[in-house]
Protein backbone atom coordinates (compact mmCIF):
# COMPACT_ATOMS: atom_id res chain seq x y z
CA UNK A 1 0.00 0.00 0.00
CA UNK A 2 1.30 3.60 -1.02
CA UNK A 3 1.52 6.25 1.14
CA UNK A 4 -1.60 7.84 -0.31
CA UNK A 5 -3.96 5.51 -0.43
CA UNK A 6 -3.12 4.56 3.24
CA UNK A 7 -3.61 7.96 4.21
CA UNK A 8 -6.97 7.87 2.04
CA UNK A 9 -7.82 4.63 3.77
CA UNK A 10 -6.82 6.41 7.67
CA UNK A 11 -9.70 9.37 6.64
CA UNK A 12 -12.16 7.18 5.09
CA UNK A 13 -12.26 4.76 8.02
CA UNK A 14 -11.51 7.11 10.97
CA UNK A 15 -12.74 10.32 10.12
CA UNK A 16 -15.04 10.45 7.25
CA UNK A 17 -16.75 13.45 8.91
CA UNK A 18 -13.54 15.05 8.31
CA UNK A 19 -13.63 16.82 12.16
CA UNK A 20 -9.87 16.56 11.98
CA UNK A 21 -8.94 14.17 14.83
CA UNK A 22 -8.95 10.42 15.36
CA UNK A 23 -9.36 8.40 18.10
CA UNK A 24 -5.96 6.92 19.12
CA UNK A 25 -7.66 3.27 19.71
CA UNK A 26 -9.89 3.30 16.61
CA UNK A 27 -6.42 4.22 15.02
CA UNK A 28 -4.75 1.24 16.64
CA UNK A 29 -6.97 -1.48 15.91
CA UNK A 30 -6.45 -0.31 11.90
CA UNK A 31 -2.66 -0.55 12.18
CA UNK A 32 -3.81 -4.33 13.41
CA UNK A 33 -6.43 -5.11 11.41
CA UNK A 34 -4.68 -3.79 8.37
CA UNK A 35 -1.13 -4.51 8.86
CA UNK A 36 -0.56 -0.92 7.94
CA UNK A 37 3.11 -0.28 6.72
CA UNK A 38 4.42 2.17 9.67
CA UNK A 39 7.87 2.27 11.20
CA UNK A 40 7.44 1.02 14.81
CA UNK A 41 9.69 4.13 15.54
CA UNK A 42 6.59 6.64 14.37
CA UNK A 43 4.21 4.27 15.80
CA UNK A 44 5.75 5.22 19.63
CA UNK A 45 5.53 8.58 18.66
CA UNK A 46 1.81 8.85 17.41
CA UNK A 47 1.22 6.91 20.70
CA UNK A 48 2.75 9.83 22.63
CA UNK A 49 1.37 12.56 20.64
CA UNK A 50 -2.57 10.60 21.46
CA UNK A 51 -1.47 10.47 24.99
CA UNK A 52 -0.70 14.63 25.05
CA UNK A 53 -4.02 15.45 24.07
CA UNK A 54 -6.86 15.41 26.87
CA UNK A 55 -8.96 13.08 24.80
CA UNK A 56 -6.99 10.78 23.61
CA UNK A 57 -6.93 11.84 19.93
CA UNK A 58 -4.75 12.49 17.14
CA UNK A 59 -4.82 14.97 14.75
CA UNK A 60 -5.26 14.16 11.24
CA UNK A 61 -3.02 16.50 9.92
CA UNK A 62 -0.05 15.70 12.28
CA UNK A 63 -0.62 12.27 11.19
CA UNK A 64 -0.02 13.33 8.11
CA UNK A 65 2.81 15.40 8.97
CA UNK A 66 4.21 12.03 10.23
CA UNK A 67 3.45 9.54 7.71
CA UNK A 68 4.61 12.04 4.75
CA UNK A 69 8.73 12.47 7.09
CA UNK A 70 7.30 16.21 7.71
CA UNK A 71 7.25 18.22 11.14
CA UNK A 72 5.79 20.95 12.34
CA UNK A 73 5.65 23.20 15.73
CA UNK A 74 2.97 21.87 16.27
CA UNK A 75 3.81 18.43 15.91
CA UNK A 76 7.04 19.62 17.79
CA UNK A 77 5.03 20.81 20.88
CA UNK A 78 2.69 18.02 20.98
CA UNK A 79 5.62 15.62 20.98
CA UNK A 80 7.48 16.73 23.57
CA UNK A 81 4.51 16.88 26.02
CA UNK A 82 4.55 12.97 26.02
CA UNK A 83 7.94 12.36 25.47
CA UNK A 84 7.82 10.01 28.83
CA UNK A 85 5.89 7.64 27.69
CA UNK A 86 8.20 7.06 24.79
CA UNK A 87 9.90 3.50 26.29
CA UNK A 88 13.78 4.51 24.97
CA UNK A 89 15.13 7.47 26.89
CA UNK A 90 18.49 8.45 24.52
CA UNK A 91 19.63 7.43 20.54
CA UNK A 92 22.66 6.12 22.61
CA UNK A 93 20.85 2.86 23.75
CA UNK A 94 20.09 1.74 20.23
CA UNK A 95 22.36 -1.32 19.70
CA UNK A 96 23.05 -3.46 16.25
CA UNK A 97 23.27 -0.23 14.22
CA UNK A 98 25.04 -0.60 10.87
CA UNK A 99 28.33 1.83 10.12
CA UNK A 100 25.74 4.45 8.01
CA UNK A 101 23.32 4.80 10.49
CA UNK A 102 25.74 4.93 13.66
CA UNK A 103 26.88 8.08 11.73
CA UNK A 104 23.82 9.59 11.15
CA UNK A 105 23.36 8.94 14.99
CA UNK A 106 26.98 10.45 15.79
CA UNK A 107 25.80 13.73 13.75
CA UNK A 108 22.38 13.84 15.47
CA UNK A 109 24.21 13.99 18.43
CA UNK A 110 26.88 16.80 16.86
CA UNK A 111 24.15 18.92 15.94
CA UNK A 112 20.61 18.78 17.55
CA UNK A 113 20.40 19.67 20.87
CA UNK A 114 17.32 18.52 21.97
CA UNK A 115 16.74 14.23 22.66
CA UNK A 116 13.37 14.53 20.58
CA UNK A 117 14.94 16.61 17.58
CA UNK A 118 17.78 13.93 17.37
CA UNK A 119 15.13 10.52 17.67
CA UNK A 120 12.87 12.86 14.90
CA UNK A 121 16.11 13.14 12.56
CA UNK A 122 17.44 9.67 13.03
CA UNK A 123 13.98 7.99 12.43
CA UNK A 124 13.21 10.36 9.19
CA UNK A 125 16.50 10.20 7.66
CA UNK A 126 17.63 9.59 4.43
CA UNK A 127 20.41 8.92 2.00
CA UNK A 128 18.53 11.16 -1.00
CA UNK A 129 19.38 13.61 -1.35
CA UNK A 130 22.72 13.67 0.14
CA UNK A 131 24.87 16.32 1.45
CA UNK A 132 26.42 17.16 -2.29
CA UNK A 133 26.83 20.56 -2.07
CA UNK A 134 30.01 21.27 0.58
CA UNK A 135 31.27 18.00 -0.84
CA UNK A 136 31.12 19.52 -4.56
CA UNK A 137 32.42 23.29 -3.68
CA UNK A 138 35.42 21.20 -1.73
CA UNK A 139 36.04 19.07 -4.39
CA UNK A 140 35.92 21.79 -7.02
CA UNK A 141 38.76 24.31 -5.12
CA UNK A 142 40.87 21.08 -4.65
CA UNK A 143 40.54 21.00 -8.19
CA UNK A 144 40.92 24.51 -8.74
CA UNK A 145 44.19 24.60 -6.46
CA UNK A 146 45.96 22.05 -8.13
CA UNK A 147 45.66 23.49 -11.48
CA UNK A 148 46.91 26.72 -10.81
CA UNK A 149 49.53 25.13 -8.75
CA UNK A 150 50.55 22.61 -11.49
CA UNK A 151 50.59 25.48 -13.69
CA UNK A 152 52.53 27.72 -11.64
CA UNK A 153 54.74 25.29 -9.98
CA UNK A 154 54.29 26.69 -6.30
CA UNK A 155 51.95 25.59 -3.84
CA UNK A 156 52.60 27.93 -1.21
CA UNK A 157 51.67 32.24 -1.51
CA UNK A 158 50.55 31.79 -5.08
CA UNK A 159 49.41 35.59 -4.48
CA UNK A 160 52.88 36.63 -5.24
CA UNK A 161 52.87 35.32 -8.90
CA UNK A 162 51.51 37.51 -11.01
CA UNK A 163 49.95 35.02 -13.39
CA UNK A 164 48.22 33.83 -10.41
CA UNK A 165 46.11 36.94 -10.08
CA UNK A 166 45.46 37.32 -13.51
CA UNK A 167 42.68 34.49 -12.87
CA UNK A 168 39.58 35.32 -13.84
CA UNK A 169 38.59 33.74 -10.60
CA UNK A 170 39.94 36.53 -8.20
CA UNK A 171 38.47 39.31 -6.52
CA UNK A 172 40.40 42.52 -7.62
CA UNK A 173 39.10 46.07 -6.40
CA UNK A 174 40.40 46.86 -10.13
CA UNK A 175 37.75 44.24 -11.47
CA UNK A 176 34.92 44.66 -9.07
CA UNK A 177 32.42 45.13 -12.33
CA UNK A 178 33.05 41.84 -13.09
CA UNK A 179 29.89 41.15 -10.77
CA UNK A 180 30.99 37.14 -10.44
CA UNK A 181 33.81 37.13 -9.01
CA UNK A 182 32.52 38.44 -5.44
CA UNK A 183 31.69 35.11 -5.31
CA UNK A 184 33.95 32.97 -7.50
CA UNK A 185 36.94 34.12 -5.76
CA UNK A 186 36.27 31.35 -3.22
CA UNK A 187 37.34 28.93 -5.23
CA UNK A 188 40.90 30.28 -4.91
CA UNK A 189 43.45 29.70 -1.88
CA UNK A 190 47.00 31.27 -1.64
CA UNK A 191 48.71 27.89 -0.37
CA UNK A 192 47.96 24.47 0.74
CA UNK A 193 47.50 25.29 4.39
CA UNK A 194 44.70 27.64 3.76
CA UNK A 195 43.35 25.38 1.81
CA UNK A 196 43.64 22.35 4.32
CA UNK A 197 42.06 24.07 7.12
CA UNK A 198 39.08 25.16 4.81
CA UNK A 199 38.42 22.01 3.54
CA UNK A 200 38.95 20.55 6.72
CA UNK A 201 36.16 22.38 8.26
CA UNK A 202 33.87 22.49 5.31
CA UNK A 203 33.84 18.63 5.69
CA UNK A 204 33.45 18.35 9.33
CA UNK A 205 31.29 20.83 10.09
CA UNK A 206 29.45 21.71 7.05
CA UNK A 207 28.50 18.06 6.12
CA UNK A 208 26.89 16.74 9.13
CA UNK A 209 25.24 20.73 8.98
CA UNK A 210 23.99 19.96 5.24
CA UNK A 211 22.78 16.09 6.50
CA UNK A 212 20.63 17.57 9.64
CA UNK A 213 19.10 21.69 8.05
CA UNK A 214 19.34 20.64 4.39
CA UNK A 215 21.10 21.19 0.85
CA UNK A 216 19.00 24.63 0.42
CA UNK A 217 19.69 26.42 4.08
CA UNK A 218 23.37 25.40 4.12
CA UNK A 219 24.43 26.26 1.09
CA UNK A 220 22.21 29.64 1.33
CA UNK A 221 24.29 30.25 4.97
CA UNK A 222 27.35 29.30 3.17
CA UNK A 223 27.05 31.62 0.13
CA UNK A 224 25.67 34.66 2.08
CA UNK A 225 29.46 34.17 4.40
CA UNK A 226 30.62 34.41 0.94
CA UNK A 227 29.22 37.71 -0.69
CA UNK A 228 29.12 39.56 2.37
CA UNK A 229 32.84 38.81 2.98
CA UNK A 230 34.04 40.16 -0.59
CA UNK A 231 31.79 43.39 -0.51
CA UNK A 232 33.10 43.26 3.03
CA UNK A 233 36.27 44.10 2.50
CA UNK A 234 35.26 46.21 -0.56
CA UNK A 235 34.28 48.50 1.82
CA UNK A 236 36.73 48.26 4.27
CA UNK A 237 40.06 47.25 3.04
CA UNK A 238 39.11 49.14 -0.46
CA UNK A 239 42.95 48.45 -1.92
CA UNK A 240 43.04 44.62 -1.60
CA UNK A 241 42.11 41.68 -3.45
CA UNK A 242 40.32 38.54 -1.70
CA UNK A 243 41.29 34.86 -2.14
CA UNK A 244 39.72 32.06 -0.32
CA UNK A 245 36.62 30.11 1.01
CA UNK A 246 37.17 31.94 4.51
CA UNK A 247 33.58 34.24 4.40
CA UNK A 248 31.54 30.98 4.06
CA UNK A 249 33.69 28.88 6.06
CA UNK A 250 33.38 31.15 9.21
CA UNK A 251 29.61 31.72 8.81
CA UNK A 252 29.18 27.63 8.80
CA UNK A 253 31.73 27.35 11.74
CA UNK A 254 30.21 30.27 14.24
CA UNK A 255 27.10 29.15 13.76
CA UNK A 256 27.36 25.86 14.66
CA UNK A 257 29.86 27.26 17.97
CA UNK A 258 27.16 29.53 18.79
CA UNK A 259 24.53 27.25 18.59
CA UNK A 260 26.29 24.72 20.75
CA UNK A 261 26.79 27.58 23.36
CA UNK A 262 23.25 28.77 23.41
CA UNK A 263 22.06 24.70 23.81
CA UNK A 264 24.91 23.91 26.26
CA UNK A 265 23.29 21.88 28.33
CA UNK A 266 21.31 19.83 25.55
CA UNK A 267 24.37 19.09 23.66
CA UNK A 268 25.80 15.79 23.82
CA UNK A 269 28.66 15.88 21.57
CA UNK A 270 32.00 14.52 23.60
CA UNK A 271 34.35 16.58 24.85
CA UNK A 272 32.47 19.81 23.54
CA UNK A 273 34.63 22.04 25.84
CA UNK A 274 37.71 21.10 24.65
CA UNK A 275 36.68 21.18 21.01
CA UNK A 276 35.08 24.66 21.31
CA UNK A 277 38.52 25.92 22.65
CA UNK A 278 40.61 24.12 20.22
CA UNK A 279 37.67 25.27 17.35
CA UNK A 280 38.21 29.42 18.49
CA UNK A 281 42.08 28.64 18.66
CA UNK A 282 41.95 27.75 15.15
CA UNK A 283 40.10 30.09 13.80
CA UNK A 284 41.79 32.88 15.73
CA UNK A 285 45.32 31.68 14.70
CA UNK A 286 43.86 31.72 11.01
CA UNK A 287 42.55 35.07 11.31
CA UNK A 288 46.02 35.97 12.84
CA UNK A 289 48.04 34.63 9.93
CA UNK A 290 45.69 36.61 7.66
CA UNK A 291 46.36 39.22 9.31
CA UNK A 292 50.19 39.05 9.00
CA UNK A 293 49.91 38.56 5.51
CA UNK A 294 48.03 41.37 4.62
CA UNK A 295 50.10 43.78 6.10
CA UNK A 296 53.66 42.06 6.79
CA UNK A 297 54.05 39.77 3.92
CA UNK A 298 57.12 37.45 3.97
CA UNK A 299 58.27 38.59 0.36
CA UNK A 300 58.45 41.83 -1.70
CA UNK A 301 54.90 42.02 -3.76
CA UNK A 302 54.12 44.46 -6.24
CA UNK A 303 50.23 45.02 -4.85
CA UNK A 304 48.53 44.80 -1.46
CA UNK A 305 47.80 41.23 -0.51
CA UNK A 306 44.56 39.49 0.45
CA UNK A 307 42.17 40.48 2.62
CA UNK A 308 41.20 38.88 5.93
CA UNK A 309 37.94 40.62 6.54
CA UNK A 310 35.91 37.84 4.92
CA UNK A 311 36.83 36.11 8.19
CA UNK A 312 34.87 38.68 10.48
CA UNK A 313 32.36 38.92 7.58
CA UNK A 314 31.41 35.63 7.38
CA UNK A 315 31.79 35.14 11.66
CA UNK A 316 28.98 38.03 11.39
CA UNK A 317 26.67 36.31 9.00
CA UNK A 318 27.24 33.18 11.44
CA UNK A 319 25.94 34.71 14.38
CA UNK A 320 23.24 36.47 12.81
CA UNK A 321 21.65 34.51 9.74
CA UNK A 322 23.56 31.22 10.89
CA UNK A 323 22.63 30.91 14.32
CA UNK A 324 18.76 31.60 13.45
CA UNK A 325 18.99 28.78 10.78
CA UNK A 326 20.29 26.05 12.98
CA UNK A 327 17.67 27.04 15.60
CA UNK A 328 14.73 26.29 13.23
CA UNK A 329 15.12 22.63 12.84
CA UNK A 330 11.41 22.43 13.45
CA UNK A 331 10.15 25.42 12.00
CA UNK A 332 9.71 27.30 8.51
CA UNK A 333 11.72 30.51 8.52
CA UNK A 334 9.13 32.20 6.79
CA UNK A 335 6.76 31.66 10.01
CA UNK A 336 9.74 33.66 12.30
CA UNK A 337 9.69 37.43 12.89
CA UNK A 338 13.95 37.48 13.59
CA UNK A 339 14.53 35.46 10.06
CA UNK A 340 13.18 38.44 8.90
CA UNK A 341 14.83 41.08 10.39
CA UNK A 342 18.17 39.44 9.81
CA UNK A 343 17.27 38.55 6.38
CA UNK A 344 16.33 42.92 6.04
CA UNK A 345 19.10 43.74 7.71
CA UNK A 346 21.53 41.56 5.37
CA UNK A 347 19.34 42.91 2.19
CA UNK A 348 20.30 46.51 3.94
CA UNK A 349 23.92 45.50 4.13
CA UNK A 350 23.66 44.75 0.39
CA UNK A 351 22.01 47.61 -1.32
CA UNK A 352 24.98 50.08 0.78
CA UNK A 353 27.74 48.03 -0.57
CA UNK A 354 26.16 47.83 -4.12
CA UNK A 355 25.82 51.98 -4.10
CA UNK A 356 29.24 51.93 -2.38
CA UNK A 357 31.23 49.70 -5.23
CA UNK A 358 29.90 52.40 -7.60
CA UNK A 359 30.34 55.39 -6.32
CA UNK A 360 32.54 55.17 -3.15
CA UNK A 361 35.54 54.98 -5.00
CA UNK A 362 35.45 57.83 -7.17
CA UNK A 363 34.12 60.42 -4.56
CA UNK A 364 36.99 59.08 -2.31
CA UNK A 365 39.61 59.41 -4.90
CA UNK A 366 40.95 55.90 -3.58
CA UNK A 367 43.76 54.83 -5.39
CA UNK A 368 43.55 51.32 -7.02
CA UNK A 369 46.43 49.33 -7.59
CA UNK A 370 46.54 48.35 -11.63
CA UNK A 371 44.39 45.07 -12.00
CA UNK A 372 46.98 42.09 -13.14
Amino acid sequence: MDRSSLLQLIQEQLDPDNTGFIGVETFASLVHSHELPLDPAKLEMLVALAQSNDEGQICYQELVDLISSKRSSSFKRAIANGQRALPRDVLLDETGLGFYKRFVRYVAYEILPCEMDRRWYFYQHRTCPPPIFMAAVTLTQIIVFLCYGARLNRWVLQTYHPEYMKSPLVYHPGHRARAWRFFTYMFMHVGLEQLGFNALLQLMIGVPLEMVHGILRISFLYLAGVLAGSLTVSITDMRAPLVGGSGGVYALCSAHLANVVMNWAGMRCPYKLLRMVLALVCMSSEVGRAVWLRFSPPLAASGPQPSFMAHLAGAIVGISMGLTILRSYEENLQDQCVWWVVLLSYATFLVFAVFWNIFAYDLLGTQIPPPP
